[in-house]
């Protein structure tokens, strides 16, 4: 059992259900690497099937938002959770899908500097209202979503995605899971370099 990665028990590849297995090992082809997220999840299979399920239902749409506001809204929220793990990779590919080395780092520092559009700074006001006092929601947060042109559907989606990070940073926070060292470097310099 590797304990590196996680406050909790890991376990062997070998020893996960081979539905889990397989989806690990399409992440390794697909990244070069398996990221700790997905070891520290494996030791609870229905809660893994369960979390990347939503996780994919949300981050892997392009309508509404594209795939790059989404991770926007990731990167901020998870700054303002403190959640290193969540920043670090979700940064990475943040910085990969905006084609822009320097935005996670603007966004998981203060949002509110970042070279966003109006729409952008519009969304990530709600979702960080949402994320630090979501008890303070009124109806006008959701109107001011509507002047800048999100539809119920979008809105949904900004609310969800920052509600499901919510809880991963907590999850990461109680593993105390780090940060593959990989996405450090992810989108910040050309591949191969």
């Amino acid at each position: 059992m590797t304990k590196s990665i996680s406050r909790f028990a890991v376990p062997d590849l070998n020893d996960v259900p081979a539905d889990i297995r397989d989806r690990i090992l399409a992440v390794q082809e697909k990244a070069g690497f398996i990221p700790n997220v997905f070891l520290m999840l494996a030791h609870r299979p229905a809660e893994f099937r369960a979390f990347f399920d939503y996780h994919d239902a949300l981050m892997e749409k392009d309508v509404g938002l594209t795939k790059a506001e989404r991770e926007m809204i990731v990167v901020a929220t998870s700054g303002a959770g403190q959640c290193l793990y969540c920043v670090v990779a979700h940064g990475a590919v943040l910085r990969i899908r905006a084609k822009d080395p320097r935005i996670a780092d603007q966004l998981a520092t203060n949002y509110r500097k970042a070279p966003l559009t109006g729409r952008q700074r519009a969304m990530l006001d709600f979702a960080m209202k949402l994320s630090t006092r979501g008890g303070e929601i009124e109806d006008a947060d959701v109107e001011a979503l509507k002047a800048h042109g999100f539809d119920d559907d979008a809105i949904w989606d900004i609310g969800a995605i920052t509600a499901f990070f919510s809880m991963s940073n907590r999850l990461v926070h109680l593993t105390g899971t780090p940060p593959n060292p990989e996405f450090h470097l992810m989108g910040r310099v050309p591949k191969g370099q």
